[in-house]
């Protein structure tokens, strides 16, 4: 057997049975918990560079469940899969790094910051259990198992948003609305579910985008699909759930979670283009995107502007940057049937707004893990109520300031990569568009310096003499995303053309997709 050819089901399966091996671990030592899960998803992190390496240098590969062979997606005499399927290309496998490399680093977060708290091993359990299902999102190809795993997600989301609700209201609420929206939105996926299911018969994505009508029907389908889609991405107007789940969740849980609404914003893309491409009109549901990215961009960041709870002002900055990922993404859907427009600035867009999920999942988890270790040694979100932390806190103060200049788009940290990419290249599209981009920058760079004046910058206050910094594995994780920061902002080039030029040409070349998974049809 070569295992190699198993990769992609390993790096769902180890850290799924971790996380039913925990609560037995727990009952004999509660320490060994957190250790097992860092250890589990340190194995799905190797195996996910082990995967992308292959993909990037091979090409796209399919996993297929109960086959003879893992790679048979038609057995003789078959037309389309009838086995639950996994496609990993290089868009993918460009998602499954993001979150590998999160869910890793929050779990090692996770061994300082939430061994105070009562449920340790329920904690580890949901952590693996949602890793799982983002995994399992970006996998897939198969449209109800995409259901499958964006309601596992939810779950232990809905759970993890509220662990801290025994001793505090708040993140109880913040998780009944989360699980609110989360019910509503797969209800609405299940019902696109059924609608393919009954016209075509077939559930594989390849194999519907291989048949697809553009039905009235199927407009339907598409037409909820983007909004709940959205909405799990938290883009405007259908954000509401979340600041209220960013800011009450533990601190390594916001900066995987934002990673899972990057997934629900994978599935987005991967439905406009690799089931419906040029089949629909491009040019109005590129439009309809970028609104979302606009409205996204700007809302976001004056909600933000007035906030006084760091992670809440945080939550919203993260709705903000979905924007420009929405934006530069929508751009280059809006001309995918132009090819002209498409070469000379749609795909150096969508490179811009694909290269941006990536550096918002690192600069934004950043910025959670600084307000987690602020959380952590003051006991208060409430930025008048903090002042002169710099004093105590060097690290966190070193490492706060990488976050807020690579969201704010400065060199020569990743967030000026990728916006300058969106900046240059929508601009051919709609000067007005970049102007409006710009601005945000503008004003989250002030918002993130009214941040740090509030919180770092001052004397020495009597309340915080106590106060030191956080503990070595809380530095280590913040230490590690600041260096990615820092290394794909020296190296754009080298990130742009080993791994988000391919993710960006997977997603436009719709044939690569269909046939990899039909066996070349």
């Amino acid at each position: 057997m070569n295992l190699s050819n198993h990769i992609p089901i390993l790096i769902i399966a180890i850290p799924l049975l971790a996380a039913f091996l925990i609560p037995l671990i727990g009952r004999i030592s509660k320490k060994s918990t957190g250790i097992l899960s860092t250890l589990a998803l340190s194995v799905s992190l190797i195996l996910t560079i082990v995967l992308a390496v292959k993909i990037l240098t091979v090409g796209p590969q399919v996993y297929i469940f109960g086959a003879t062979s893992p790679s048979l997606a038609l057995p003789s005499g078959l037309k389309f899969p009838i086995r639950i399927m996994f496609e990993v290309d290089a868009m993918s496998i460009f998602m499954g790094l993001i979150t590998a490399v999160v869910s890793f680093l929050g779990a090692i977060y996770s061994l300082s910051f939430i061994k105070k708290y009562d449920g340790v091993d329920k904690y580890y359990s949901l952590l693996l259990l949602l890793t799982v299902g983002m995994f399992g999102m970006e996998f897939t190809g198969d449209i109800f198992n995409f259901f499958v795993f964006l309601e596992i997600s939810s779950i232990a989301s809905v759970a993890l948003i509220s662990f801290r609700g025994v001793d505090y209201g708040e993140p109880a609420e913040a998780g009944f609305k989360y699980m609110v929206v989360s019910s509503i939105s797969a209800l609405m996926v299940l019902f696109a579910v059924g609608i393919f299911y009954g016209q075509y018969d077939i559930l594989n994505l390849a194999a519907i985008a291989k048949v697809i009508k553009y039905s009235q029907l199927d407009k339907i389908a598409l037409g909820l699909l983007i909004p709940v889609l959205a909405m799990k991405a938290g883009a405007v107007p259908m954000h509401m759930w979340t600041p209220d789940a960013y800011s009450e969740a533990p601190a390594p849980i916001t900066m995987i979670l934002v990673a899972a609404s990057q997934a629900s914003l994978y599935a987005l893309f991967r439905i406009v283009f690799s089931l419906y491409n040029v089949t629909m009109n491009t040019l109005t549901v590129g439009w309809i995107i970028i609104i979302f990215g606009l409205l996204s961009m700007f809302i976001g960041v004056t909600m933000a502007i007035v906030q006084k709870d760091i992670k809440r002002l945080m939550a919203y900055h993260a709705v903000s940057q979905t924007g420009y990922m929405l934006l530069g993404v929508g751009v280059g859907l809006a001309v995918l049937a132009n090819p002209i427009a498409l070469q000379n600035y749609g795909i150096t867009a969508m490179e811009g707004g694909i290269f941006h999920i990536m550096n918002h999942a690192m600069y934004k988890g950043l910025l959670f893990l600084t307000a987690g270790a602020l959380f952590f040694r003051t006991g208060t979100r409430d930025l008048n109520k903090m002042g002169g932390l710099a004093h105590y806190m060097k690290y966190t103060t070193i490492f706060f300031i990488i976050g807020a200049a690579a969201i704010a788009g400065l060199p020569p940290f990743n967030g000026f990569a990728s916006k300058l990419l969106i900046y240059e290249s929508v601009y051919k599209f709609n000067p007005l568009l970049s102007i409006i981009a710009m601005v945000v920058s503008i004003l989250t760079l002030a918002s993130f310096v009214k941040v740090f004046h509030s919180a770092f910058l001052g004397p020495k206050l009597p309340q915080f003499k106590e106060v030191k910094e956080v503990p070595r594995s809380m530095v280590f994780a913040m230490a590690v995303l600041s260096c990615i920061i820092i290394f794909f902002g020296l190296f754009p080039d080298l990130i742009v053309k080993n791994l988000v030029h391919p993710a960006v040409m997977s997603l436009i070349e719709q044939l690569q997709y269909t046939g990899t998974a039909l066996g070349g049809m």
